[in-house]
C-alpha cells in the first residue's frame, strides 16, 4: 500500500468502528490497544454530542458502557444510553436507553447527565447512577441523583427512586468506591456542588455521599480547603490510598474565584481519609500530576501501585490523553501517552479486569470538535511485583 493510501485509510478509520491500534498508523500514538468506536453521533439522530462514558464488568468478557447523548440547546444534558459487549470489547450491541428525557415523571420533564455504572461485589445486577436535571435548565449544575438497575447484563433497565438524606443539588462524574466495615459493604460516591455559577451567594465544593444499600444516600463529609486557597477541587476519583486503611481522592482543579480557569501552575489536588470517607484532609496540590480543568482518572494498579490518566496541554484544549504510574513508595513515573490521534479526547474511565490489565472508555471527536463518538480500548501496565507483594 502506498504511503498516501495508508494515511487515507487511517484517517477514515478514526471515525469508524473496528479495531485500531497506535502502531497501525503514523497519525496515532499511545499505549492503548484494540481501540473501538462504540457509538458515533451520526448513528444518534437528534443528538448534538456524545459524552462522559463509564464502563463496568459484569463477568469475564461481559462489559457494559453507559454514556450521555446530548439534546440541542443544552450544554450537557440529554439521554443516557448503554451498550453491551460479551467478547471483551471486540463488538458492541446497538444502544439501549437507560433514561429518556422525553418520558415525564408525573407532570415534570427532566434531562440526564453523567452516568456512573457500578457492579456491587457478590451481586448479579449492575446499577446506573446519573444526574437528573430540570428540562428548563441550560446546564446540569442544578441536578439531583437518579438511578436504574439492570438484571439482564445491561440490555434493559428499571428506574428506581432514591432516598436522599443530603440536601442541595449535586454533580457526579467519578465512580462509586466500595469498602467494608464490620463485614458490611459501604459505598462512597464523590460529588460536587457549583451553585456559584448561577448564584452570587452559592458555593463550589467537593463532598462525598455514603450508602449501605445503594438506595438511601447521606452526606459522608466535605473536602476542606486551606484558608485563602483559590482552588476548586472537583470531579475527584476515590481509590485505596498509599497507606493501609487510607482512602485517597485525586481531583480535577480550577480556580475558585474564576469559573473554568486553570490554577497556576496547572496541578491536580488530592485529599485523604482514614475513617471511611467521613472526614477528609485539606486538599493539597500534587505537583507531579498535571491538570487543566479536565476530569482525570485515578485508581489502583494491582494492590500496590496507582495510575493517573489525564489531558495534557492548556485548559479546555482536551486533545491527547497521557498517563503516569505510581509505585508503592509513592513515586510517580514518567509521563506516557495513553491515546493521541490529533483529535479531541476527554473524560477517561478505566476498570482493572486483572492485575495491570485495564479496559477504558472516553469521549472522542475530531481535531476541531469534541464529543462526536465514544471510544473503547485496552491498556496493559507492567506490574511491579515487589510493590504489590509489599501490600
Amino acid at each position: 500500500m502506498s504511503g498516501f493510501l495508508r494515511v487515507f485509510f487511517s484517517v477514515m478509520m478514526l471515525g469508524m468502528s473496528g479495531p485500531l491500534r497506535a502502531q497501525d498508523s503514523p497519525l496515532l500514538a499511545g499505549d492503548v490497544t484494540d481501540v473501538q468506536v462504540i457509538h458515533h453521533l451520526d448513528s444518534q439522530p437528534g443528538a448534538n454530542l456524545l459524552w462522559i462514558p463509564y464502563v463496568a464488568q459484569l463477568k469475564p468478557q461481559h462489559l457494559i458502557v453507559a454514556f450521555g447523548a446530548g439534546i440541542p440547546g443544552k450544554v450537557d444534558m440529554g439521554d443516557i444510553l448503554a451498550s453491551v459487549s460479551t467478547n471483551d470489547g471486540k463488538t458492541w450491541s446497538p444502544v439501549t436507553t437507560v433514561f429518556d428525557h422525553r418520558q415525564r415523571i408525573g407532570g415534570i420533564q427532566y434531562a440526564y447527565a453523567n452516568p456512573i455504572l457500578f457492579h456491587p461485589s457478590g451481586q448479579e445486577i449492575v446499577w446506573c447512577f446519573c444526574m437528573r436535571c430540570p428540562i428548563y435548565a441550560t446546564h446540569s449544575e442544578d441536578s439531583g441523583l437518579a438511578a436504574a438497575y439492570s438484571g439482564d447484563g445491561g440490555r434493559s433497565w428499571t428506574p428506581v427512586e432514591l432516598t436522599m438524606l443530603s440536601s442541595g443539588p449535586l454533580v457526579i462524574v467519578a465512580g462509586i468506591h466500595e469498602i467494608r466495615e464490620n463485614g458490611v459493604p459501604r459505598y462512597l460516591l464523590p460529588g460536587q456542588r457549583n451553585t456559584l455559577r448561577s448564584d452570587p451567594h452559592g458555593t463550589r465544593e467537593q463532598f462525598v455521599l455514603s450508602s449501605t444499600s445503594l438506595l438511601e444516600w447521606k452526606l459522608a463529609g466535605y473536602v476542606p480547603l486551606a484558608p485563602g486557597a483559590d482552588v476548586f477541587p472537583h470531579e475527584g476519583n476515590i481509590a485505596a490510598g498509599e497507606k493501609p486503611g487510607e482512602l485517597k481522592m485525586v481531583h480535577r482543579t480550577a480556580k475558585l474565584s474564576k469559573e473554568g480557569q486553570a490554577v497556576e501552575p496547572p496541578t491536580a489536588y488530592s485529599s485523604t481519609s482514614t475513617d471511611g470517607g467521613r472526614t477528609w484532609s485539606v486538599a493539597k496540590p500534587e505537583p507531579d500530576l498535571w491538570n487543566t480543568v479536565s476530569k482525570p482518572f485515578y485508581g489502583t494498579v494491582g494492590s500496590g501501585q496507582h495510575i493517573y490518566v489525564y489531558n495534557d496541554g492548556p485548559a479546555w484544549s482536551r486533545m491527547a490523553l497521557r498517563y503516569k504510574i505510581q509505585d508503592a513508595a509513592g513515586n510517580w513515573g514518567p509521563e506516557k501517552t495513553f491515546y493521541d490521534s490529533g483529535t479531541k479526547n476527554s473524560y477517561p474511565t478505566l476498570i482493572e479486569v486483572a492485575p495491570g490489565d485495564f479496559r477504558a472508555v472516553w469521549d472522542s471527536g475530531t481535531k476541531d470538535r469534541m464529543r462526536t463518538h465514544i471510544r473503547f480500548g485496552k491498556l496493559r501496565v507492567p506490574m511491579d511485583e515487589k510493590a504489590n507483594e509489599s501490600r
